[in-house]
């Protein structure tokens, strides 16, 4: 099982944190994430895994970046998760 995730991530935060959700001009729902970590070679893309991570109880390990490597907005794959749990761990979320 695997679930997908996607996230806008702004690098250069002052702080690791996630900001909740928002949709694009489509209606698609993303999870904004800042991460402290600037944008170059893949410390951002790090950061952001470890904290997903964590947030959700997986190891880093179980989080990959599978599209947008260089793009603010991203698509993650956790393993070992099922859309509805993801969903229920990043409450309140829009799905």
């Amino acid at each position: 099982m695997t679930a997908r995730l996607v996230v806008r991530l702004t690098p250069r935060a002052g702080r690791d944190r996630i900001d909740g959700w928002d949709k694009d001009e489509a209606g698609r729902a993303f999870l904004k994430v800042r991460v402290a970590a600037p944008p170059v070679e893949g410390e951002a893309n790090a950061a952001l895994v470890r904290l997903i991570a964590k947030t959700l109880g997986v190891s880093k390990g179980a989080v990959r970046v599978v599209a947008g490597e260089t793009a603010r907005l991203k698509q993650l794959e956790i393993e070992g998760l099922e859309q509805v749990e993801l969903a229920q761990r990043l409450s309140p979320s829009p799905l």
